[in-house]
């Protein structure tokens, strides 16, 4: 017998990964987290938005192997290649979301 994992699952997985980081990025949440009440905010804000841009360069794979799962016809691909890129995208929104924690621990 052979279980497999519903394609919902990382597709969420993805998503919540990608709401996080974006919202870290974007949304102020990075800044609030590791520059508020440093005695060098100016500071901390530059090297965030550095490690956000070098975080930047695995959300972006990252979003193009998700919706790539989805947007390639299946019909012409076995469904391993869908299992691949939805493993490739959250491995990807999670070593993004890791920079970004370690680049602001260290932006600190």
């Amino acid at each position: 017998m052979r279980f497999g994992i519903s394609p919902i699952i990382p597709t969420i997985a993805s998503f919540l990964l990608a709401a996080l980081w974006g919202l870290s990025v974007f949304a102020g949440w990075g800044l609030e987290a590791f520059c508020a009440g440093g005695e060098s905010a100016p500071t901390c804000s530059q090297r965030l938005d550095s490690v956000s841009t070098v975080s930047g360069l695995f959300a972006a794979p990252a979003a193009c192997c998700t919706a790539a799962a989805w947007l390639l016809p299946r019909s012409r691909h076995d469904p391993r290649t869908f299992g691949r890129l939805m493993a490739a995208g959250v491995a990807a929104w999670i070593v993004a979301e890791g920079v970004l924690f370690l680049g602001g621990m260290l932006a600190r």
